[in-house]
Protein backbone atom coordinates (compact mmCIF):
# COMPACT_ATOMS: atom_id res chain seq x y z
CA UNK A 1 0.00 0.00 0.00
CA UNK A 2 1.26 3.47 -0.77
CA UNK A 3 1.96 5.38 2.46
CA UNK A 4 -0.17 8.41 3.22
CA UNK A 5 1.65 11.75 3.59
CA UNK A 6 2.76 12.53 7.12
CA UNK A 7 2.41 15.70 9.10
CA UNK A 8 4.71 18.70 8.76
CA UNK A 9 6.52 18.23 12.08
CA UNK A 10 7.52 14.66 11.35
CA UNK A 11 8.43 15.69 7.81
CA UNK A 12 10.78 18.40 9.03
CA UNK A 13 12.49 16.13 11.55
CA UNK A 14 13.09 13.45 8.97
CA UNK A 15 14.19 16.05 6.46
CA UNK A 16 16.89 17.25 8.84
CA UNK A 17 18.07 13.70 9.51
CA UNK A 18 18.16 12.99 5.79
CA UNK A 19 20.04 16.19 5.02
CA UNK A 20 22.62 15.33 7.68
CA UNK A 21 23.08 11.85 6.26
CA UNK A 22 23.43 13.20 2.73
CA UNK A 23 25.97 15.76 3.87
CA UNK A 24 28.23 12.95 5.08
CA UNK A 25 28.33 11.42 1.60
CA UNK A 26 31.13 12.60 -0.69
CA UNK A 27 30.05 14.66 -3.68
CA UNK A 28 31.49 13.62 -7.03
CA UNK A 29 30.90 14.04 -10.74
CA UNK A 30 28.19 11.36 -10.78
CA UNK A 31 26.58 12.34 -7.47
CA UNK A 32 22.78 12.08 -7.65
CA UNK A 33 20.55 15.17 -7.66
CA UNK A 34 19.57 14.79 -4.00
CA UNK A 35 23.25 15.32 -3.12
CA UNK A 36 24.25 17.89 -5.73
CA UNK A 37 21.14 20.02 -5.33
CA UNK A 38 20.32 19.61 -1.65
CA UNK A 39 18.45 21.40 -0.08
CA UNK A 40 16.70 22.69 -3.24
CA UNK A 41 15.99 19.11 -4.25
CA UNK A 42 14.26 18.46 -0.94
CA UNK A 43 12.14 21.61 -1.17
CA UNK A 44 10.98 20.74 -4.68
CA UNK A 45 10.06 17.18 -3.81
CA UNK A 46 8.26 18.20 -0.61
CA UNK A 47 6.30 20.80 -2.59
CA UNK A 48 5.13 18.10 -5.05
CA UNK A 49 5.67 20.33 -8.05
CA UNK A 50 5.52 17.23 -10.23
CA UNK A 51 3.03 14.40 -10.06
CA UNK A 52 5.84 11.84 -10.28
CA UNK A 53 8.83 12.18 -7.92
CA UNK A 54 11.04 10.74 -10.66
CA UNK A 55 10.40 13.74 -12.91
CA UNK A 56 12.58 16.17 -10.97
CA UNK A 57 15.22 13.46 -10.44
CA UNK A 58 15.44 13.27 -14.26
CA UNK A 59 15.24 17.04 -14.88
CA UNK A 60 18.38 18.67 -16.28
CA UNK A 61 19.66 21.88 -14.64
CA UNK A 62 20.59 24.58 -17.15
CA UNK A 63 23.67 25.47 -15.06
CA UNK A 64 26.07 23.61 -12.77
CA UNK A 65 24.53 22.66 -9.44
CA UNK A 66 26.54 25.25 -7.47
CA UNK A 67 25.30 28.06 -9.72
CA UNK A 68 21.70 26.89 -9.46
CA UNK A 69 21.89 26.81 -5.67
CA UNK A 70 23.45 30.28 -5.54
CA UNK A 71 20.74 31.66 -7.82
CA UNK A 72 18.10 30.02 -5.64
CA UNK A 73 19.41 31.69 -2.52
CA UNK A 74 19.21 35.07 -4.26
CA UNK A 75 15.86 34.44 -5.91
CA UNK A 76 14.13 33.70 -2.60
CA UNK A 77 14.73 37.29 -1.54
CA UNK A 78 13.11 38.75 -4.66
CA UNK A 79 9.51 40.01 -4.82
CA UNK A 80 7.15 37.57 -6.48
CA UNK A 81 9.41 34.57 -6.00
CA UNK A 82 7.79 31.17 -6.31
CA UNK A 83 9.54 27.83 -6.23
CA UNK A 84 7.56 26.65 -9.24
CA UNK A 85 8.67 29.58 -11.39
CA UNK A 86 12.28 29.21 -10.29
CA UNK A 87 12.35 25.53 -11.23
CA UNK A 88 10.66 26.23 -14.56
CA UNK A 89 13.36 28.74 -15.53
CA UNK A 90 16.38 26.77 -14.27
CA UNK A 91 15.53 23.17 -15.25
CA UNK A 92 14.46 21.25 -18.31
CA UNK A 93 12.00 18.66 -17.07
CA UNK A 94 11.42 15.56 -19.18
CA UNK A 95 8.17 15.62 -21.09
CA UNK A 96 5.96 12.72 -21.98
CA UNK A 97 7.03 10.86 -25.08
CA UNK A 98 4.69 11.34 -28.03
CA UNK A 99 1.94 8.75 -27.96
CA UNK A 100 2.75 5.88 -30.29
CA UNK A 101 -0.13 5.22 -32.64
CA UNK A 102 0.40 1.86 -34.36
CA UNK A 103 -1.01 1.10 -37.78
CA UNK A 104 -4.51 -0.28 -37.50
CA UNK A 105 -5.02 -3.99 -37.80
CA UNK A 106 -1.52 -5.02 -36.74
CA UNK A 107 -1.05 -8.45 -35.27
CA UNK A 108 0.46 -8.70 -31.81
CA UNK A 109 3.83 -9.73 -33.26
CA UNK A 110 3.83 -6.96 -35.85
CA UNK A 111 3.00 -4.40 -33.16
CA UNK A 112 5.97 -5.46 -31.06
CA UNK A 113 8.29 -5.49 -34.07
CA UNK A 114 7.21 -1.92 -34.78
CA UNK A 115 7.91 -0.87 -31.19
CA UNK A 116 11.61 -1.76 -31.15
CA UNK A 117 12.75 1.43 -32.91
CA UNK A 118 10.28 3.52 -30.88
CA UNK A 119 11.86 2.32 -27.62
CA UNK A 120 15.48 2.66 -28.77
CA UNK A 121 17.73 5.41 -27.40
CA UNK A 122 21.36 6.38 -27.97
CA UNK A 123 23.05 8.59 -25.38
CA UNK A 124 26.78 8.29 -25.99
CA UNK A 125 26.99 11.90 -24.79
CA UNK A 126 24.75 13.42 -22.12
CA UNK A 127 24.31 16.78 -20.46
CA UNK A 128 26.88 16.82 -17.63
CA UNK A 129 24.45 18.61 -15.30
CA UNK A 130 21.76 15.91 -15.48
CA UNK A 131 21.35 12.51 -13.85
CA UNK A 132 21.44 10.46 -17.06
CA UNK A 133 24.65 8.46 -17.51
CA UNK A 134 26.11 7.89 -20.99
CA UNK A 135 26.28 4.54 -22.73
CA UNK A 136 28.40 3.94 -25.82
CA UNK A 137 25.85 1.97 -27.85
CA UNK A 138 22.11 2.18 -28.57
CA UNK A 139 19.76 0.53 -26.10
CA UNK A 140 16.07 -0.26 -25.62
CA UNK A 141 14.21 1.35 -22.72
CA UNK A 142 11.11 -0.14 -21.07
CA UNK A 143 8.86 2.80 -21.96
CA UNK A 144 6.62 5.26 -20.10
CA UNK A 145 8.32 6.93 -17.12
CA UNK A 146 11.31 4.63 -17.60
CA UNK A 147 13.43 6.70 -19.97
CA UNK A 148 16.69 4.86 -19.28
CA UNK A 149 17.89 1.28 -19.63
CA UNK A 150 17.29 -1.08 -16.70
CA UNK A 151 19.48 -4.01 -15.80
CA UNK A 152 17.32 -7.07 -15.27
CA UNK A 153 14.51 -5.80 -17.51
CA UNK A 154 16.94 -5.87 -20.41
CA UNK A 155 17.50 -9.64 -20.42
CA UNK A 156 13.84 -10.20 -21.20
CA UNK A 157 13.91 -7.43 -23.77
CA UNK A 158 16.88 -9.21 -25.35
CA UNK A 159 14.82 -12.38 -25.68
CA UNK A 160 12.47 -10.45 -27.94
CA UNK A 161 15.26 -8.79 -29.91
CA UNK A 162 16.75 -12.24 -30.49
CA UNK A 163 13.34 -13.51 -31.62
CA UNK A 164 13.27 -10.58 -34.07
CA UNK A 165 16.78 -11.54 -35.27
CA UNK A 166 18.08 -8.14 -34.15
CA UNK A 167 21.42 -9.55 -33.08
CA UNK A 168 23.30 -6.31 -33.50
CA UNK A 169 20.99 -4.69 -30.97
CA UNK A 170 21.53 -7.64 -28.64
CA UNK A 171 25.30 -7.22 -28.98
CA UNK A 172 25.05 -3.44 -28.45
CA UNK A 173 23.16 -3.86 -25.20
CA UNK A 174 25.46 -6.56 -23.86
CA UNK A 175 28.42 -4.32 -24.74
CA UNK A 176 26.77 -1.47 -22.81
CA UNK A 177 26.50 -3.61 -19.70
CA UNK A 178 30.09 -4.78 -20.09
CA UNK A 179 31.13 -1.12 -20.38
CA UNK A 180 29.31 -0.31 -17.15
CA UNK A 181 31.09 -3.15 -15.36
CA UNK A 182 34.41 -1.72 -16.53
CA UNK A 183 33.38 1.84 -15.67
CA UNK A 184 31.64 1.41 -12.32
CA UNK A 185 32.63 -2.05 -11.07
CA UNK A 186 29.02 -3.20 -11.28
CA UNK A 187 25.93 -2.79 -13.42
CA UNK A 188 23.74 -0.06 -11.89
CA UNK A 189 20.00 -0.47 -11.47
CA UNK A 190 19.73 1.86 -14.50
CA UNK A 191 21.87 4.46 -16.25
CA UNK A 192 21.10 7.28 -13.83
CA UNK A 193 23.45 8.74 -11.23
CA UNK A 194 20.89 8.02 -8.53
CA UNK A 195 21.00 4.30 -9.39
CA UNK A 196 24.77 3.93 -8.96
CA UNK A 197 24.55 2.83 -5.32
CA UNK A 198 22.82 -0.43 -6.20
CA UNK A 199 22.53 -3.03 -8.92
CA UNK A 200 19.65 -5.35 -9.88
CA UNK A 201 19.28 -9.14 -10.15
CA UNK A 202 22.51 -10.35 -11.85
CA UNK A 203 21.41 -11.31 -15.35
CA UNK A 204 24.62 -10.41 -17.21
CA UNK A 205 25.73 -14.05 -17.43
CA UNK A 206 22.39 -14.97 -19.00
CA UNK A 207 22.82 -12.16 -21.53
CA UNK A 208 26.24 -13.55 -22.45
CA UNK A 209 24.77 -17.04 -22.72
CA UNK A 210 22.02 -15.73 -25.02
CA UNK A 211 24.55 -14.00 -27.27
CA UNK A 212 26.72 -17.13 -27.27
CA UNK A 213 23.86 -19.02 -28.93
CA UNK A 214 24.48 -16.75 -31.91
CA UNK A 215 28.23 -16.16 -31.67
CA UNK A 216 29.49 -19.34 -29.98
CA UNK A 217 32.32 -19.48 -27.44
CA UNK A 218 33.74 -16.17 -28.67
CA UNK A 219 31.08 -14.48 -26.55
CA UNK A 220 32.22 -16.30 -23.42
CA UNK A 221 35.83 -15.39 -24.05
CA UNK A 222 35.04 -11.76 -24.87
CA UNK A 223 33.08 -11.08 -21.69
CA UNK A 224 35.10 -13.18 -19.24
CA UNK A 225 36.74 -10.10 -17.64
CA UNK A 226 33.36 -8.46 -17.04
CA UNK A 227 31.82 -11.68 -15.72
CA UNK A 228 34.62 -11.76 -13.16
CA UNK A 229 33.93 -8.13 -12.19
CA UNK A 230 30.24 -8.93 -11.72
CA UNK A 231 31.04 -11.86 -9.46
CA UNK A 232 33.55 -9.85 -7.42
CA UNK A 233 30.94 -7.13 -6.86
CA UNK A 234 28.34 -9.53 -5.48
CA UNK A 235 30.90 -11.38 -3.36
CA UNK A 236 32.68 -8.34 -1.95
CA UNK A 237 32.96 -8.67 1.83
CA UNK A 238 33.42 -12.45 1.87
CA UNK A 239 36.93 -12.44 3.28
CA UNK A 240 36.92 -12.92 7.05
CA UNK A 241 33.14 -13.25 7.25
CA UNK A 242 32.30 -15.44 10.23
CA UNK A 243 29.30 -17.80 10.46
CA UNK A 244 26.15 -15.85 11.24
CA UNK A 245 27.55 -12.59 9.86
CA UNK A 246 26.55 -10.50 6.82
CA UNK A 247 28.47 -7.80 5.02
CA UNK A 248 27.15 -5.83 2.06
CA UNK A 249 25.61 -8.44 -0.27
CA UNK A 250 27.23 -11.53 1.29
CA UNK A 251 25.93 -13.64 4.17
CA UNK A 252 27.51 -16.63 5.87
CA UNK A 253 24.91 -18.85 7.48
CA UNK A 254 25.39 -20.42 10.88
CA UNK A 255 26.62 -23.67 9.29
CA UNK A 256 29.23 -21.77 7.25
CA UNK A 257 27.43 -21.86 3.90
CA UNK A 258 27.88 -18.73 1.83
CA UNK A 259 24.88 -17.08 0.17
CA UNK A 260 23.80 -13.58 -0.85
CA UNK A 261 21.24 -10.88 -0.15
CA UNK A 262 20.25 -7.53 -1.69
CA UNK A 263 21.84 -4.30 -0.47
CA UNK A 264 22.35 -0.64 -1.35
CA UNK A 265 25.40 1.50 -0.56
CA UNK A 266 23.23 4.43 0.61
CA UNK A 267 20.84 4.65 3.57
CA UNK A 268 18.78 7.70 2.61
CA UNK A 269 15.46 8.04 0.76
CA UNK A 270 15.54 6.96 -2.87
CA UNK A 271 16.11 9.98 -5.10
CA UNK A 272 13.26 8.98 -7.42
CA UNK A 273 10.80 8.29 -4.57
CA UNK A 274 12.00 10.76 -1.97
CA UNK A 275 8.81 11.81 -0.19
CA UNK A 276 7.33 8.31 -0.43
CA UNK A 277 10.32 6.94 1.47
CA UNK A 278 10.16 9.71 4.08
CA UNK A 279 6.52 8.81 4.66
CA UNK A 280 7.28 5.10 4.94
CA UNK A 281 10.08 5.68 7.45
CA UNK A 282 7.80 7.94 9.52
CA UNK A 283 5.43 5.01 9.99
CA UNK A 284 8.19 2.76 11.39
CA UNK A 285 8.36 4.26 14.86
CA UNK A 286 10.50 1.46 16.30
CA UNK A 287 13.17 1.50 13.62
CA UNK A 288 15.88 3.96 12.60
CA UNK A 289 14.87 5.78 9.40
CA UNK A 290 18.24 4.90 7.84
CA UNK A 291 17.50 1.18 8.17
CA UNK A 292 14.09 1.59 6.54
CA UNK A 293 15.69 3.53 3.69
CA UNK A 294 18.34 0.85 3.21
CA UNK A 295 15.71 -1.88 3.09
CA UNK A 296 13.59 0.09 0.61
CA UNK A 297 16.64 0.56 -1.58
CA UNK A 298 17.57 -3.11 -1.30
CA UNK A 299 13.99 -3.93 -2.30
CA UNK A 300 14.53 -1.79 -5.39
CA UNK A 301 17.73 -3.72 -6.14
CA UNK A 302 15.71 -6.95 -5.99
CA UNK A 303 13.48 -5.74 -8.84
CA UNK A 304 10.47 -6.76 -6.71
CA UNK A 305 9.75 -3.24 -5.50
CA UNK A 306 7.67 -3.90 -3.58
CA UNK A 307 6.35 -7.24 -2.40
CA UNK A 308 5.12 -9.03 0.70
CA UNK A 309 8.24 -11.16 0.26
CA UNK A 310 10.19 -8.41 2.02
CA UNK A 311 7.60 -7.38 4.64
CA UNK A 312 7.03 -8.62 8.18
CA UNK A 313 3.51 -7.17 8.06
CA UNK A 314 2.07 -7.49 4.53
CA UNK A 315 -0.17 -4.47 5.18
CA UNK A 316 2.73 -2.17 6.14
CA UNK A 317 5.52 -1.21 3.77
CA UNK A 318 7.35 0.24 6.77
CA UNK A 319 7.92 -3.33 7.99
CA UNK A 320 10.23 -3.98 5.04
CA UNK A 321 13.35 -6.05 5.89
CA UNK A 322 14.92 -6.87 2.54
CA UNK A 323 18.49 -6.88 3.86
CA UNK A 324 17.56 -9.54 6.44
CA UNK A 325 16.36 -12.00 3.80
CA UNK A 326 18.30 -14.51 1.68
CA UNK A 327 16.34 -14.68 -1.62
CA UNK A 328 16.10 -17.88 -3.62
CA UNK A 329 16.03 -16.12 -7.01
CA UNK A 330 19.16 -14.03 -6.33
CA UNK A 331 21.15 -17.07 -5.25
CA UNK A 332 19.94 -19.06 -8.24
CA UNK A 333 21.17 -16.29 -10.53
CA UNK A 334 24.56 -16.27 -8.79
CA UNK A 335 24.77 -20.04 -9.31
CA UNK A 336 24.20 -19.34 -13.00
CA UNK A 337 26.94 -16.68 -12.94
CA UNK A 338 29.41 -19.09 -11.36
CA UNK A 339 28.52 -21.79 -13.89
CA UNK A 340 28.98 -19.30 -16.73
CA UNK A 341 32.34 -18.21 -15.31
CA UNK A 342 33.43 -21.83 -15.28
CA UNK A 343 32.40 -22.25 -18.91
CA UNK A 344 34.00 -18.96 -19.99
CA UNK A 345 37.21 -19.87 -18.16
CA UNK A 346 37.29 -23.23 -19.91
CA UNK A 347 36.75 -21.55 -23.28
CA UNK A 348 39.67 -19.23 -22.46
CA UNK A 349 41.98 -22.06 -21.40
CA UNK A 350 41.98 -21.05 -17.70
CA UNK A 351 41.39 -24.52 -16.29
CA UNK A 352 42.23 -23.75 -12.67
CA UNK A 353 39.76 -20.88 -12.66
CA UNK A 354 37.16 -23.11 -14.31
CA UNK A 355 37.52 -25.68 -11.51
CA UNK A 356 37.31 -23.00 -8.84
CA UNK A 357 34.11 -21.50 -10.21
CA UNK A 358 32.60 -24.94 -10.72
CA UNK A 359 33.29 -25.70 -7.06
CA UNK A 360 31.69 -22.42 -6.00
CA UNK A 361 28.63 -23.24 -8.10
CA UNK A 362 28.39 -26.74 -6.61
CA UNK A 363 28.58 -25.33 -3.07
CA UNK A 364 25.89 -22.77 -3.82
CA UNK A 365 23.65 -25.38 -5.39
CA UNK A 366 23.95 -27.55 -2.29
CA UNK A 367 23.10 -24.57 -0.07
CA UNK A 368 20.06 -23.66 -2.17
CA UNK A 369 18.81 -27.25 -2.11
CA UNK A 370 19.09 -27.44 1.67
CA UNK A 371 18.71 -23.96 3.16
CA UNK A 372 16.14 -22.65 0.65
CA UNK A 373 14.17 -25.84 0.06
CA UNK A 374 11.07 -26.33 2.22
CA UNK A 375 10.80 -30.11 2.37
CA UNK A 376 7.51 -30.03 4.27
CA UNK A 377 5.67 -27.77 1.81
CA UNK A 378 7.52 -28.95 -1.26
CA UNK A 379 8.82 -25.75 -2.84
CA UNK A 380 11.70 -23.27 -2.68
CA UNK A 381 11.51 -20.30 -0.31
CA UNK A 382 13.54 -17.38 1.01
CA UNK A 383 15.38 -17.52 4.35
CA UNK A 384 15.18 -15.05 7.23
CA UNK A 385 18.58 -14.09 8.62
CA UNK A 386 17.26 -12.70 11.91
CA UNK A 387 15.18 -15.71 12.89
CA UNK A 388 17.32 -18.30 11.12
CA UNK A 389 14.10 -19.78 9.74
CA UNK A 390 12.67 -20.20 6.27
CA UNK A 391 9.99 -17.76 5.16
CA UNK A 392 7.10 -20.04 4.18
CA UNK A 393 5.33 -17.94 1.52
CA UNK A 394 4.87 -19.46 -1.92
CA UNK A 395 5.96 -16.97 -4.60
CA UNK A 396 6.89 -17.11 -8.26
CA UNK A 397 10.56 -16.93 -7.18
CA UNK A 398 10.23 -20.61 -6.28
CA UNK A 399 10.69 -21.45 -9.96
CA UNK A 400 14.17 -19.96 -10.36
CA UNK A 401 15.92 -23.17 -9.22
CA UNK A 402 14.03 -25.01 -11.97
CA UNK A 403 14.81 -22.37 -14.58
CA UNK A 404 18.52 -22.46 -13.80
CA UNK A 405 18.65 -26.26 -13.40
CA UNK A 406 19.49 -26.35 -9.70
CA UNK A 407 16.61 -28.54 -8.51
CA UNK A 408 16.75 -32.31 -8.30
CA UNK A 409 13.99 -34.09 -10.21
CA UNK A 410 11.83 -34.83 -7.12
CA UNK A 411 12.12 -31.21 -5.99
CA UNK A 412 11.10 -30.01 -9.43
CA UNK A 413 8.01 -32.25 -9.44
CA UNK A 414 6.88 -31.07 -6.02
CA UNK A 415 7.52 -27.44 -6.92
CA UNK A 416 5.49 -27.81 -10.10
CA UNK A 417 2.61 -29.32 -8.12
CA UNK A 418 2.73 -26.46 -5.60
CA UNK A 419 2.79 -23.83 -8.35
CA UNK A 420 -0.12 -25.44 -10.19
CA UNK A 421 -2.20 -25.58 -7.00
CA UNK A 422 -1.21 -22.20 -5.55
CA UNK A 423 -0.12 -19.77 -8.27
CA UNK A 424 -1.68 -20.82 -11.59
CA UNK A 425 -4.62 -18.62 -12.49
CA UNK A 426 -6.85 -18.05 -15.50
CA UNK A 427 -4.51 -15.36 -16.85
CA UNK A 428 -1.11 -16.86 -16.06
CA UNK A 429 1.20 -17.08 -13.06
CA UNK A 430 0.51 -15.07 -9.91
CA UNK A 431 3.49 -13.29 -8.36
CA UNK A 432 2.48 -14.17 -4.79
CA UNK A 433 -0.67 -15.39 -3.10
CA UNK A 434 -1.18 -12.16 -1.15
CA UNK A 435 -3.12 -9.12 -2.34
CA UNK A 436 -1.48 -6.25 -0.45
CA UNK A 437 -1.64 -3.30 -2.83
CA UNK A 438 2.05 -3.78 -3.64
CA UNK A 439 2.66 -4.31 -7.33
CA UNK A 440 4.76 -7.47 -6.87
CA UNK A 441 1.88 -9.29 -5.22
CA UNK A 442 -1.48 -10.69 -6.28
CA UNK A 443 -3.41 -10.20 -8.47
CA UNK A 444 -0.53 -9.14 -10.72
CA UNK A 445 1.51 -11.31 -13.06
CA UNK A 446 4.76 -10.09 -14.62
CA UNK A 447 6.14 -11.13 -17.99
CA UNK A 448 9.65 -12.10 -16.77
CA UNK A 449 8.22 -14.47 -14.18
CA UNK A 450 6.04 -16.13 -16.81
CA UNK A 451 9.13 -16.86 -18.90
CA UNK A 452 11.06 -18.21 -15.91
CA UNK A 453 8.12 -20.50 -15.15
CA UNK A 454 7.54 -21.79 -18.68
CA UNK A 455 11.21 -22.35 -19.45
CA UNK A 456 11.94 -23.81 -16.03
CA UNK A 457 9.02 -26.24 -16.07
CA UNK A 458 10.01 -27.41 -19.53
CA UNK A 459 13.54 -28.18 -18.31
CA UNK A 460 12.03 -30.81 -16.01
CA UNK A 461 9.49 -32.34 -18.40
CA UNK A 462 6.46 -30.44 -17.08
CA UNK A 463 5.31 -29.71 -20.61
CA UNK A 464 1.56 -29.60 -19.99
CA UNK A 465 1.75 -27.17 -17.09
CA UNK A 466 4.30 -25.02 -18.91
CA UNK A 467 2.12 -24.78 -21.98
CA UNK A 468 -1.03 -24.06 -19.98
CA UNK A 469 0.67 -21.26 -18.11
CA UNK A 470 2.25 -19.75 -21.21
CA UNK A 471 -0.92 -19.86 -23.28
CA UNK A 472 -2.96 -18.28 -20.50
CA UNK A 473 -0.54 -15.40 -20.16
CA UNK A 474 -0.43 -14.86 -23.93
CA UNK A 475 -4.23 -14.68 -23.94
CA UNK A 476 -4.06 -12.01 -21.25
CA UNK A 477 -1.56 -9.95 -23.25
CA UNK A 478 -3.63 -10.43 -26.40
CA UNK A 479 -6.85 -9.42 -24.66
CA UNK A 480 -5.36 -6.15 -23.39
CA UNK A 481 -3.79 -5.46 -26.79
CA UNK A 482 -7.06 -6.12 -28.64
CA UNK A 483 -8.93 -3.79 -26.29
CA UNK A 484 -6.36 -1.02 -25.70
CA UNK A 485 -3.90 -1.32 -28.60
CA UNK A 486 -0.81 -1.63 -26.38
CA UNK A 487 1.32 -3.83 -24.16
CA UNK A 488 1.84 -2.82 -20.54
CA UNK A 489 4.31 -3.28 -17.70
CA UNK A 490 2.27 -5.82 -15.70
CA UNK A 491 -1.05 -7.64 -15.95
CA UNK A 492 -3.87 -8.82 -13.72
CA UNK A 493 -3.86 -12.61 -14.07
CA UNK A 494 -6.27 -13.43 -11.25
CA UNK A 495 -9.68 -12.51 -12.58
CA UNK A 496 -10.18 -10.01 -15.38
CA UNK A 497 -7.50 -9.81 -18.08
CA UNK A 498 -6.35 -6.24 -17.68
CA UNK A 499 -3.35 -4.10 -16.91
CA UNK A 500 -2.00 -4.55 -13.40
CA UNK A 501 -2.14 -2.06 -10.55
CA UNK A 502 -0.66 -1.22 -7.18
CA UNK A 503 2.72 0.22 -6.34
CA UNK A 504 4.11 3.73 -6.39
CA UNK A 505 3.18 4.92 -9.88
CA UNK A 506 0.48 4.40 -12.54
CA UNK A 507 0.57 1.50 -14.98
CA UNK A 508 3.17 2.12 -17.71
CA UNK A 509 2.78 1.46 -21.42
CA UNK A 510 5.52 0.14 -23.65
CA UNK A 511 6.75 -2.18 -22.50
CA UNK A 512 10.20 -3.67 -22.99
CA UNK A 513 10.06 -6.93 -21.10
CA UNK A 514 6.42 -7.63 -21.91
CA UNK A 515 7.29 -7.25 -25.58
CA UNK A 516 10.30 -9.53 -25.30
CA UNK A 517 8.60 -12.30 -23.35
CA UNK A 518 5.54 -12.22 -25.60
CA UNK A 519 7.68 -12.83 -28.69
CA UNK A 520 9.68 -15.53 -26.91
CA UNK A 521 6.50 -17.30 -25.81
CA UNK A 522 4.98 -17.03 -29.28
CA UNK A 523 8.10 -18.70 -30.63
CA UNK A 524 8.31 -21.35 -27.92
CA UNK A 525 4.66 -22.38 -27.97
CA UNK A 526 4.03 -22.00 -31.68
CA UNK A 527 4.70 -25.53 -32.92
CA UNK A 528 3.75 -26.91 -35.35
CA UNK A 529 3.28 -23.54 -37.07
CA UNK A 530 6.34 -21.78 -38.46
CA UNK A 531 5.33 -18.35 -37.20
CA UNK A 532 2.70 -17.33 -34.68
CA UNK A 533 1.37 -13.79 -35.01
CA UNK A 534 -1.02 -13.78 -32.06
CA UNK A 535 -2.13 -15.76 -29.04
CA UNK A 536 -4.81 -17.47 -31.10
CA UNK A 537 -2.11 -19.13 -33.20
CA UNK A 538 -0.71 -21.11 -30.27
CA UNK A 539 -3.95 -22.61 -29.00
Amino acid sequence: MRPSMFQAGASLALLLCTAAAAAEEPAHATAPPDQQLAPLFQHVQRAHLFADQKTFADAVPRQPAAAVLADWQTAQQQPGYTLRDFVATRFDAPGDAPAYVPPSGETLRAHIEGLWPVLQRHTATVDPHGSLLPLPHPYVVPGGRFREVYYWDSYFTLLGLASSQRWQQVRDMVDNFAWQLDQYGHIPNGNRSYYLSRSQPPFFSLMVELLARHEGDDAYRRYLPQLRIEHAFWMRGTEGLAPGQARERVVRLADGQLLNRYWDARAVPRTESWTDDLATAAQASQRAPSQVYRDLRAGAESGWDFSSRWLDDPAQLSSIRTTSIVPVDLNSLLFQLEQTLARASTASGARDDARRFQQLAASRRAAINTQLWDARQGYYVDRDLDSGQQRPALTAATLFPLWLKIAEAPQARRTADAVEAGLLRSGGLLTTQRDTGQQWDAPNGWAPLQWVAVDGLQHYGQQSLARTLGVRFLRTVQSVYDRDGKLVEKYVVDGSASGGGGGEYPLQDGFGWSNGVTLALLDRLCAPKNTCESAADVE
